[in-house]
């Protein structure tokens, strides 16, 4: 996501480096690299422009401070107006009724049926709603089936009236068995549509009359870059929607959608999608956006994902375990598992500051915990519960099960030895004994299984 941008601006900024005095040559020079890179990654050419001049205007008008170097300057700048750009802050729903109505919108194939459940499924888990799924798209052949499968894989109920293609009642319909029923939130799945059929268009238009939404939201494929923007100017125009959702940002995308698109259409972004899993989405930051545009990492959402997967009672058994030196093999897949759920691993990764640029040729595979977990499953449940008990016989056993070489088990079997003893030492951890972690942690040798 927005590699190849992060890329171009951080050699835009290189221009400037050992410079003692930001002047109007060097900030020139450097900003007409940084509008070719926007260009590139098909940022509206009006938005690119304006960006670039309202930089310069700030640049020229600042003096460099002595804690900070040209550079550095101009890269917090480009930030704070790259944060503007895409809006300044995240823009909330309004769900204050009950039930409250959204509305789903956009074109064929932007990914409206799997965001309404990827936002129940964020709303129920996250927010403790109970949203009602209604199919009003009646065209696509297997789109209410569609819709009935994505309901049943994140636990929401889904409203369907077989044969009917009337939008407007099917929606009116549902409702009025959400608020009959204990339903606090509805999702209206519609059919895709382009902005030049007049006949789909009116079908839309109409049905927001009827069911007076309290958001819409305009889903479009990030993928589609500058076209995205446009439709959702058209779209705009007819619908006067509440925000945009932005699917896809996980693909080969350039970022032209998520930095114009504010701007041409004055409408925030309110999520993203960012993968395929039901859980991957998240509620659009401009700051923290910028902030990965530039290299800076995002540890704010990295810590919110870790705690939307944290138990605290889980937490509270386990810290007794560690405590006692119990911490076991079954515990320690328990914690990959949730470590897997936060997401996409490159992604995370790519959260924590200067990691991203390190690792943007890395090919890290979701399965990267596989071998570790084959090696693992390979135990019998008393080698799990026992970690202590596994020899060299039963090491070579669990090598031959897994599919593994013995040197894998091996090296598995001492980092595991090393984490249970630093863990018990920040178990019990004060201000004396955070020098023996470190000098643990320098002395640890060694990485997990490659995968």
């Amino acid at each position: 996501m927005f590699e190849n941008l992060s890329e171009r601006l951080e050699r835009s900024f290189k221009i400037l480096k050992g410079e003692g005095k930001i002047t109007e040559i060097n900030v020139a020079e450097t900003l007409k690299d940084v509008r070719r890179a926007l260009l590139d990654a098909d940022v509206n050419y009006k938005v690119a422009k304006n960006f670039t001049d309202t930089v310069k205007q700030k640049a020229m008008g600042m003096n460099v401070l002595t804690a900070l170097k040209p550079s550095q300057l101009m890269v917090k700048i480009v930030h704070d107006e790259l944060t503007e750009l895409m809006g300044g802050k995240a823009v909330e729903m309004n769900l204050q009724n009950r039930p409250a109505i959204i509305l789903m919108s956009g074109l064929q194939g932007s990914g409206k049926t799997t965001f309404s459940g990827k936002l129940a499924n964020m709303l129920k888990t996250r927010q403790h709603k109970n949203p009602l799924l209604v199919a009003c798209d009646v065209y696509r052949p297997a789109a209410i089936e569609q819709l009935k499968v994505v309901g049943e894989t994140v636990g929401v109920d889904v409203y369907t009236e077989e044969g009917n293609k009337d939008v407007v009642e099917i929606a009116q319909n549902a409702i009025r068995k959400a608020k009959t029923g204990s339903y606090n939130v509805v999702i209206v799945d519609t059919a895709g549509r382009l902005a030049v059929d007049e006949e789909m268009m009116d079908e839309i238009y109409r049905l927001k009359n009827a069911i007076n939404p309290d958001e819409t939201l305009f889903v479009v494929d990030s993928m589609t870059g500058q076209d995205a923007v446009n439709t959702a100017k058209e779209f705009n125009d007819r619908l006067d929607f509440d925000g945009v959702v932005l699917t896809k940002l996980d693909g080969d995308t350039r970022g032209g959608a998520a930095l114009s698109i504010r701007t041409v259409v004055t409408k925030p972004i309110k999520f993203v999608g960012t993968g395929e899993k039901m859980d991957a989405i998240d509620v659009f930051h401009p700051e923290r956006m910028a902030d990965r545009i530039l290299g800076m990492g995002d540890v704010v959402s990295l810590v919110e994902r870790a705690q939307m997967q944290f138990d605290e009672e889980e937490a509270k058994r386990l810290e007794k375990k560690i405590r006692k030196n119990k911490f076991d093999f079954d515990d320690f897949m328990g914690q990959i598992q949730q470590i897997k759920k936060m997401g996409n691993i490159k992604e995370l990764a790519s959260m924590i500051p200067g990691v991203g640029k390190q690792i943007k040729d890395l090919d890290i595979d979701d399965n990267a915990f596989k071998q570790i977990e084959a090696i693992i499953q390979s135990m019998t449940p008393k080698e799990r519960a026992n970690p202590d008990i596994i020899n060299q016989s039963r090491r070579q056993r669990i090598s031959r099960g897994s599919g593994t070489k013995i040197e894998d088990v091996n090296r598995l079997m001492k980092q595991f030895d090393q984490t249970r003893k630093m863990m018990k030492m920040v178990s019990g951890m004060n201000s004396s004994k955070m020098a023996q972690m470190a000098a643990a942690m320098k002395n640890m040798k060694g990485g997990m299984p490659k995968m």
